[in-house]
């Protein structure tokens, strides 16, 4: 299992602790993760990283697609990935509703065909095979629509990126996880239960049926073959509740608000693993204004099911069920050093 580290985005100041992500890097970890929502954008903090580092791997978690074309995404990541030897990772997503909706100003209108139109139009732009011409449902390169001035043709990128920059797609949502499997490098996820890992395993092997033969290996994907990359938070400490405090803070923001009542993917997947009733109770409490009832609704099960808290003796124990299984990166979300040095020696050692 490798280790990523994520910085996630910011609150309302922007800061990077750069000693924290040195001391990663020094450990081995393997990446290091950037963020967007509706403040700080996932690009700038991880070329601040990138100018600050020289071995560990650079990824956003997630581009916002409403946020760039296709084409600015693909030459972003051809930039970042020049600049810092080799070392982007590109993570996409569509966001949600919400946010597609009310910050980006752009409809919510068939996340799949979306997705999987700009995971091919960025593919083809990387490879430079031919000048880039597509026709979908989302984008038509050269643009010929209403407005048109006839004048576009198809352009092929100047700069000679590498060919093979690795895409991951953050998912919750069951058909987009299938999706990821199917057409991408790798899966990021923000909540995975170990023992149900059942419920996201269909979904993948369903993808994977889907995926065309792997060029090189003439063979199918496989979970061997595919970075499945979930979000872990982890706090160190004697006292579990405040360990657990800021992770059910999080948890009642993602189950309860990130999306209405009826499209949350957050709910809908704690729901599948067993916490039906609690996430009910935290998305009613959190719709109605209730944010602290909110928090205080996350039960300590569902914390400690999704994430590592409490002493280092406790963490281990608990390790142990997340090394069992077929994860190719555990993208850690901490703020102590203590903790990226305690995961280090589990996962590296």
């Amino acid at each position: 299992m490798r280790l990523g580290l994520s910085v996630g985005y910011s609150g309302a100041r922007l800061s990077l602790d750069m000693k924290l992500i040195a001391e990663a890097e020094r450990l081995g970890f393997d990446s290091v993760w950037t963020a967007e929502a509706w403040g700080s954008d996932a690009v700038s903090p991880l070329s601040w990283i990138g100018a600050q580092t020289t071995k560990i791997r650079l990824g956003t978690a997630i581009m916002q697609l409403p946020a760039r074309s296709p084409a600015s995404t693909a030459m972003t990541a051809m930039t970042l990935d020049a600049l810092s030897g080799g070392r982007f990772i590109l993570g996409l997503g569509t966001s949600g509703p919400q946010v597609v909706e009310g910050w980006h100003g752009v409809p919510f209108d068939k996340p799949l065909t979306w997705l999987r139109e700009y995971v091919t139009i960025v593919r083809a732009i990387f490879a430079r095979e031919a000048p880039l011409q597509f026709d979908g449902a989302h984008y038509h390169i050269p643009y010929h629509g209403p407005g048109a001035t006839g004048l576009g043709k198809p352009l092929k990128s100047i700069l000679h990126g590498r060919k093979d920059i690795a895409i991951y797609t953050g998912s919750m949502a069951p058909k987009s996880q299938e999706l990821s499997a199917e057409i991408a490098d790798g899966l990021l996820v923000t909540s995975l239960y170990p023992e149900r890992f059942d419920v996201i395993e269909s979904r993948l092997r369903a993808g994977f049926a889907k995926a065309a033969p792997n060029a090189n290996a003439d063979q199918k994907k496989t979970l061997a073959t595919f970075d499945l990359a979930p979000a872990v938070g982890c706090i160190v400490g004697s006292d579990l509740d405040a360990c657990r405090r800021p992770l059910k803070t999080s948890l009642a923001l993602y189950v309860g608000g990130m999306g209405a009542k009826n499209k949350n993917f957050y709910a809908d997947y704690m729901r599948s693993v067993g916490f039906e009733a609690a996430a009910e109770r935290i998305q009613d409490l959190y719709l109605a204004g209730k944010r602290e009832e909110a928090i205080a609704a996350v039960p300590d099960a569902m914390v400690d099911a999704l994430h590592l808290v409490g002493p280092p003796e406790r963490i281990r124990e608990r390790f142990a069920a997340w090394k069992s299984l077929p994860i190719g990166t555990m993208v850690v979300g901490t703020q102590q050093i203590e903790a990226v040095r305690l995961l280090a020696e589990l996962a590296l050692a």
